[in-house]
């Protein structure tokens, strides 16, 4: 129970039900916490809710509330999600642990039963698929029933763990990846749980064994990757320890052009936050850019921050995230108090929403993206599709010098060809040889043979080199 030294605790009627909530506008005369980005609204309404004077103290909340968006990270913080996100790798140690306590209170004459996880623990059988078929009709059932086969001692024991503990969900395999089931099913972003006969809401928040959780940020739900250790502790009610970030802001406009896709966005926008550096921050996406902005590809966007180094990639809620819960299937409650507590708590985004106080900000139009590719070495960087043949080539020349030497007159001779017509045939031929070298069977004029001349004969390239 919450020591409630701020007053805020308040009841919130949504249709026909009765929420428990805490304002966080019980803090505006003291604090001007409207200004506060979505993501440290989350964090403030978590210690103002959990504020208990022993584990959350009441200076917490008045350091969330008093945030310096130029400060250098100092202030520590604690912060405890509503539930835990498990697969199945990281989450059999886990219900090891907690079966291990349960001995351990049997051996000393104690209620075993009293041992279950405190949050709400989803654990998502997505690791130990292995493909034994593919491309035909009964692939899907073949590779299933093989990871039964595999796994069932596992198994077994995980369904043992749902049906002994509270609070603790197992999904079986052959469902879907971890984040997808996230996303598309247990993720609420308002959340409601019972407790001594008064249903509390709050905002969903979380923390997964996988560094991608960050996924779920899209849909305006806070979490990020932890280790097994931490997951556990956050399990059995232990708030995490973390400093007080800062929040960078990422303002969008426009929207993307025709051809380009949440790839091309989610490279682009990598590019400018590792330039900027960003490691250990908040960012926060916001500007009328959103409202334009499918949550399929802001899930993109949010999947990607262990990619440019931040602990998550947020975007708050709006008509678009009630849009996708409708989209999925989620109860019309639920949406109904989504949509409610958000405006009731200052978190729902419009295009005219002001502008939160950010530590630093970004800008992009969304008009600007290109089609792109990534590499040419890591999955991060991005080239300009236009630039793929020269960035190529660069590369190359890293990897085997003589390779990129033989291309680039090849690739120069292309460029000054007419667009519409084939030069002349003696012109091709001798061209061709050029490129090619001497035919097989025929001496060369050194000891290494082009790599072009290794292609397949078949190979649809040399075919048309050696086209008459």
């Amino acid at each position: 129970m919450s020591s409630d030294s701020f007053g805020a605790r308040d009841t919130l009627d949504v249709g026909r039900k009765s929420y428990e909530i805490h304002r966080l506008d019980a803090l505006q005369a003291k604090y001007d916490v409207a200004r506060l980005p979505y993501s440290m609204k989350v964090l403030l309404e978590n210690v103002l809710r959990l504020e208990d004077g022993v584990s959350v103290s009441a200076a917490d909340v008045e350091a969330i509330a008093s945030w310096d968006a130029a400060a250098e990270p100092s202030v520590e913080i604690p912060f405890q999600p509503a539930r835990v996100l498990m697969q199945d790798f990281t989450g059999v140690p886990a219900v090891v642990d907690l079966a291990a306590m349960r001995d351990a209170m049997e051996d000393i004459g104690g209620d075993s039963t009293a041992i279950n996880p405190l949050v709400d623990v989803d654990l998502v059988i997505d690791h130990s698929v292995q493909v034994d078929a593919f491309g035909n009709g009964m692939a899907f059932q073949t590779n299933a029933e093989r990871e039964f086969e595999r796994n069932q001692e596992r198994y077994e024991f995980l369904k043992w763990g749902q049906e002994s503990f509270d609070n603790f969900r197992v999904v079986p395999p052959a469902t879907g990846i971890c984040h997808q089931v996230n996303l598309e099913y247990l993720a609420q972003v308002v959340y409601s749980r019972e407790h001594d006969g008064v249903t509390a809401a709050y905002p969903d928040t979380l923390v997964g064994t996988d560094s991608h959780t960050t996924m779920v940020n899209g849909l305006g739900v806070l979490g990020w990757g932890v280790g097994g250790i931490e997951a556990e502790a956050a399990m059995l009610g232990q708030p995490i320890s973390m400093l007080l970030p800062q929040v960078v802001g990422f303002k969008l406009h426009g929207k993307l052009p025709d051809g380009a896709t949440a790839t091309d966005l989610v490279l682009t926008v990598t590019e400018m936050l590792r330039e900027r550096g960003v490691v250990s921050k908040f960012v926060e996406f916001y500007g009328p850019g959103l409202s334009k902005l499918p949550l399929v590809d802001r899930a993109t966007l949010g999947n990607m921050s262990p990619e440019f180094g931040s602990t998550c990639a947020i975007f708050p809620p709006d008509a678009e995230t009630l849009r996708y819960l409708e989209l999925t299937g989620r109860p019309t409650e639920t949406i109904e108090l989504v949509d409610a507590y958000a405006r009731e708590q200052g978190m729902f985004h419009s295009e005219d929403s002001e502008d939160p106080a950010f530590s630093d900000k970004l800008e992009l139009e969304l008009d600007s993206v290109v089609p792109s590719i990534a590499g040419p070495k890591r999955p991060q960087d991005r080239v300009s599709l236009v630039d793929a043949k020269p960035s190529f080539l660069e590369a190359l020349v890293e990897f085997d010098a003589d390779a990129a030497q033989e291309l680039s007159p090849y690739d120069e001779a292309i460029e000054e060809s007419f667009p519409a017509s084939d030069p002349p045939a003696e012109d091709r031929t001798n061209s061709c040889r050029q490129a090619l070298g001497p035919p097989s069977g025929e001496p060369g004029h050194g000891s290494r043979r082009s790599h072009l001349q290794r292609l397949d004969p078949g190979h649809p390239r040399r075919r048309d080199l050696l086209r008459p």
